[in-house]
Order: C-alpha cells, then sequence, then structure tokens
C-alpha cells in the first residue's frame, strides 16, 4: 500500500453532541469513539494530521466568559480559540495516545497551538455572519451593543446572538513545524477550530482578530501548505447528496472538480451546512491535492476502503 499523507478534519459536533449535556466525561468517550478510523489509517502506516472543529465548545465557553465578566476580566475570541486547540487538544491527544498503545504501535502524538493568517480587507469582516456565544432576549440587545460595541443579529428560532466574521483562510503560520513534524512521522493535532485567526500588520507582524475561521477551509488550507496527499472531511452523513432532504434526492459516490462547481453554483450545497465542505475541498485539489473524501466519522474506516463515502477527485 502506497503510504500517503493524510488531513482528517473532524467535526467539534463529533465530540459535544447536541442531545447530551457535552461534560467532560461526555467528551472523552465521544473523542474515544470519534477516532477508531484515525487509529486504522495509521495502523496501515499512513501519515496522519488531524484538525477538528470547536462549536459547541466556542459557545460553552463563551458563556463561561459573560457569566463571570463580574470577576475576572473577558476574554477575547482568539484566547478563547486558543484555549480550546489546547483543552481539546489534550483530550484528543491523550485518546490517540491510549488507543495507540492498545494496537501495540509506538507513535508520538503532539498538539500544535496553530494560528492561521486572514486577510484584514476580507469583506467578511465587515459583515459579521458567524453566531457565537449564548442567547439574549430581544429586550437586552441594545444594551449589549452600546457596552461591548458587539454586533447582534437574530439566530431564526431561537433568539439573539452576537455575530463575528468568519473570513476566508490563507496561511498556516506553524506549516514549516507541521510539515517537519509529519516528516519524522508524528501524528499532529493542528489548527483546531479552524486556527487562531490573525493577520500581517504593516511591519509584517502578527496581530490577533476577532473572528472565527471555518474548520473545513482551514484543514484544506493545511493539507495544501503541508502538501498532504489526501483531505477527508469526517461530518454527519455518510455521502454528500444533491437535492437533500427532497424526495429527489440522490446521494453521490463520486464528484469531479467540474460537477462539484456545477452544483455548488446551482445551490446545492448550503453555505451553513455542506457548502464549505465543497468549497474546502476544491480548494485543495485546485492548489495541488489529490483526492477528498467526505463522510461520516462511523464510516470513516469503510470510506478509505472505497466502500462508501463520496470521493472528489480531479476530472479525467
Amino acid at each position: 500500500m502506497h503510504r500517503k499523507t493524510i488531513v482528517i478534519a473532524l467535526g467539534g459536533n463529533a465530540i459535544t453532541r447536541e442531545f447530551e449535556e457535552g461534560n467532560i466525561y461526555q467528551q472523552f468517550a465521544n473523542t474515544r469513539r470519534s477516532l477508531v478510523g484515525v487509529v486504522a489509517l495509521v495502523e496501515q502506516g499512513h501519515r496522519v494530521v488531524l484538525s477538528h472543529g470547536n462549536g459547541p465548545q466556542v459557545g460553552n465557553a463563551m458563556i463561561r466568559v459573560e457569566a463571570t465578566r463580574h470577576l475576572a476580566p473577558p476574554l477575547p475570541l482568539g484566547i478563547v480559540v486558543a484555549d480550546l486547540q489546547g483543552g481539546m487538544g489534550y483530550m484528543i491527544q491523550q485518546s490517540l495516545l491510549n488507543m495507540l498503545h492498545r494496537h501495540n504501535i509506538q507513535k508520538e502524538v503532539v498538539t500544535i497551538i496553530t494560528q492561521v493568517v486572514v486577510r484584514p480587507d476580507d469583506p467578511a469582516i465587515k459583515n459579521p455572519t458567524k453566531f457565537v456565544g449564548p442567547i439574549y432576549p430581544r429586550e437586552q440587545v441594545e444594551e449589549l451593543q452600546h457596552l461591548h460595541r458587539w454586533i447582534l443579529k437574530e439566530d431564526r428560532g431561537r433568539g439573539w446572538r452576537r455575530v463575528v466574521p468568519s473570513p476566508e483562510p490563507v496561511e498556516i503560520v506553524e506549516k514549516n513545524v507541521i510539515k517537519e513534524l509529519v516528516a519524522n512521522d508524528r501524528l499532529v493535532i493542528a489548527a483546531g477550530g479552524g486556527g487562531i485567526p490573525v493577520y500581517l500588520d504593516r511591519e509584517e507582524r502578527l496581530e490577533g482578530i476577532n473572528a472565527v475561521i471555518d474548520k473545513d477551509l482551514s484543514a484544506a488550507i493545511l493539507a495544501r501548505d503541508i502538501g498532504a496527499d489526501e483531505l477527508v472531511i469526517l461530518t454527519g452523513v455518510e455521502k454528500v447528496a444533491i437535492d437533500f432532504a427532497k424526495p429527489t434526492q440522490r446521494w453521490l459516490d463520486h464528484l469531479t472538480v467540474a460537477e462539484a462547481k456545477q452544483y455548488l453554483t446551482e445551490g446545492q450545497f448550503p453555505a451553513g451546512s455542506m457548502g464549505p465542505k465543497i468549497r474546502g475541498a476544491l480548494n485543495f485539489l485546485e492548489s495541488g491535492g489529490k483526492r477528498v473524501v467526505i463522510t461520516s466519522i462511523e464510516m470513516l474506516a469503510e470510506a478509505m476502503q472505497g466502500k462508501t463515502g463520496t470521493v472528489i477527485e480531479h476530472d479525467a
């Protein structure tokens, strides 16, 4: 078997499930379940770099920040993302080490606190759309906007929430370190939560920005920057579909770049669900990547054997 370098993007919802409280014991249990397929790939000899989302975890962290504002200084969003990279990285790292040990695989695992460059003139910065943190009643909105200079929008059916920008990722700051670790056969956890968004000022210094980056788009940049062979995006469904949830729904086993672009243009992949995954896949393939697999966490091993999942590749 040809040994590949594979970047795997794991959703934060796999670790904190919607129907659970989300306590730390549940998060560890979910983390272990989500890594079974990853260990199988390592066992086959592939080099693996693991990225992860943090949506539910950021929400909980922001609730804690707001609830203790009168007791401790609030933390900016970039620090919250960095804290979660460390905390979630610890859970994933420990779980992987224990699972590798049970399989008699001697491999070191490391978590990299990862910064991701965005453009300060990205249009998304002037038009925040990403909901973060707790839900507020309508009567508090004006006060919060005045007090904290936040932008709040209605999260339909839930209430009013803070929105922050979600700019496009441009480059992984720590890419050379990650490449070196992978070349030396380390299993790397990087770009957690889409990475800590930073920009370069006029003197080429890194500065943080209150924003979040989509983890699938960031994983694609990570895969590009380290020269990965494949990108695997894990989500809640086994395959990509067109006409999703309609009587005409059709599951897709294979997509070419041209087909994926066409379906994306037609609106088959909405921005709030499959859209960023397809965009990330296209970004990776058009920057030199060979193959993208989109599947569910539970079906990762089978998808990598070609038994399920949706494969996106270059046109024949």
